[in-house]
């Protein structure tokens, strides 16, 4: 692959795992639609900020993965941009840099849409925008990065969870809600499978890294067990909607039930190696359907 290619920025900002940004914005906007507050503009601004801060992370933990020793060329996964050598130190940076100050500048826009009827001018979407930023970077860098200390999956939960999906529907509507607050979390849960099926393969390389996911901190069953977890926790938080009358909200993603028990099957009979990347695929996979079932059932009621 040719340096600093458009083929290498591709591979660097890991197109497979962006729809997540686009199901966690979809189901906010669905939610607003529902509660009649919908409105396209910071919709489509929240899309854009979450994939926006999406690839920093992404280009961030592709960087410092690296540098901490967690990412060789010979690792497990799927290829890493910068530990292949295809894209350079400086160029990396500045590619990081840019899709930081994109999204900042979207979260302008954002601010500059909805001041006008939110509780307190937008100026509170200042600091939940600096919170994003600031993961994007600390997950794998800074002084503390916390996918090192075994605090990933709870950001994850927060910031491909709670925020995304929240802060979509509060920029439409200006309120929040239980309804809001279960569908968030579910979608955390169900993203977190991505992380804890990447920390259950590397487990091992992880390990001589320093890099200690909940996996490495504890054990390879909990690993095993949690992917299984995670899955069952979205399912269980999605049925709890039939308390605020979303009756397709509940039912459609049991579908996805099926698909998640499947794959944490071949997961426990593979249990390691880079045959594992299959799962991982499957999971993206069930991480859409997923998304695309939660929205349909919220749509329809």
């Amino acid at each position: 692959m040719k340096q600093n290619s458009l083929a290498a920025w591709i591979l660097a900002v890991r197109p497979y795992s962006l729809g997540n940004s686009v199901i966690l914005v979809l189901i906010g906007s669905a939610l607003a639609y529902a509660d009649g507050g919908f409105r396209a503009v910071p919709a489509v601004l929240c899309l854009l900020f979450a994939l926006s801060m999406q690839c920093t992370a992404n280009l961030v933990n592709d960087l410092w993965d690296f540098l901490k020793g967690a990412d060789r060329p010979d690792r497990l996964g799927p290829d890493r941009a910068f530990a292949k050598g295809y894209i350079t130190l400086g160029v990396m940076k500045a590619g990081i840099a840019a899709f930081t100050v994109a999204g900042c500048a979207v979260g302008l826009g954002i601010l500059a849409y909805a001041h006008d009827y939110l509780a307190w001018g937008g100026w509170e979407l200042v600091a939940v925008g600096a919170l994003c930023v600031m993961f994007a970077y600390l997950y794998t860098a800074g002084p503390y990065p916390l996918a090192y200390h075994g605090l990933g999956d709870v950001a994850v939960v927060i910031f491909f969870g709670l925020v995304p999906v929240g802060f979509t529907y509060y920029v439409q509507t200006g309120t929040w809600n239980g309804a809001v607050t279960v569908a968030a979390l579910a979608c955390g849960l169900v993203i977190d499978t991505m992380l804890m099926i990447n920390n259950f393969r590397d487990r091992e390389e992880d390990a001589r890294a320093g890099k200690r996911t909940i996996v490495v901190a504890t054990s390879a069953a909990v690993g095993r067990w949690g992917y299984l977890a995670l899955g069952v926790g979205a399912l269980a938080l999605c049925l709890s909607m039939l308390g605020y009358g979303y009756r397709w909200a509940a039912l459609l993603p049991l579908a996805y039930g099926v698909l998640h028990t499947a794959t944490w099957r071949k997961v426990v009979r593979i249990d390691h190696g880079d045959e594992l990347n299959v799962c991982l695929g499957e999971t993206a996979r069930n991480i859409l359907l997923f998304g695309a079932l939660l929205a349909a059932g919220i749509l329809i009621g």
